[in-house]
């Protein structure tokens, strides 16, 4: 990767997204971002302030362009004539799957994201919930209209469960593995056809 091709605040994200992915938040250091990103401490400072704040970066960095495309999908599936939930999934769980098949560090901020569930960051929990929340709202509203009789929290607690089961999917770390002549596209939509079937039945659970 050549850094001539990359302003300097995107070699500091690119950086730290490796370094997070690998040692955890805790566990990376300023200096070793610095060394990564070949820069001074002084530019991290000046374009991010705050090592919380890089880490609430690294992560707007990929969301703002995922949820974007999440509710874009979301609008689509409320137009058609399909009114099952179905659509309603395919708009949550596919915009996710294709982000972990991007070439361009997806990988990397997947392992990013499962740290994030692991080291119960509190200033990142409230981060993502004030800068995303509304994107899980409008779900939570969609899927709620097509499932009347089931309550607002069991509903909660079930996407939930969902947007769990969708990081796993995310990490392609489980027992299935990729068959031989089956391409990375392939796989992941396969992943993505028996979630959401999987997803939709525990959904509609009395």
């Amino acid at each position: 990767m050549n850094s001539q091709h990359f302003s300097t605040k995107e070699r500091i994200l690119g950086a730290a997204e490796q370094l997070f992915a690998r040692l955890g938040f805790a566990g990376a250091s300023l200096r070793q971002v610095t060394a990564a990103a070949n820069v001074n401490l002084a530019a991290v400072n000046y374009h991010f302030g705050s090592k919380e704040n890089l880490i609430n970066e690294v992560f707007r960095r990929r969301l703002d362009e995922l949820n974007a495309h999440r509710l874009q999908a979301l609008d689509e599936a409320l137009k058609l004539p399909d009114t099952g939930l179905e659509p309603l999934l395919s708009a949550f769980i596919n915009p996710a799957l294709d982000l972990s098949l991007d070439r361009g560090g997806g990988g990397a901020f997947v392992r990013v994201l499962a740290r994030a569930y692991a080291e119960h960051n509190d200033a990142l929990r409230k981060f993502l919930s004030d800068n995303y929340g509304h994107v899980m709202k409008r779900f939570h509203a969609a899927f709620a209209q097509r499932l009347p009789d089931l309550d607002k929290e069991e509903l909660y607690w079930r996407l939930d469960i969902v947007a769990g089961a969708l990081t796993y999917a995310m990490a392609d770390f489980g027992v299935i593995k990729r068959k031989s002549g089956v391409t990375e596209q392939q796989h992941r939509e396969r992943s993505a056809e028996h979630l959401i079937r999987f997803a939709a039945a525990g959904l509609r659970a009395p």
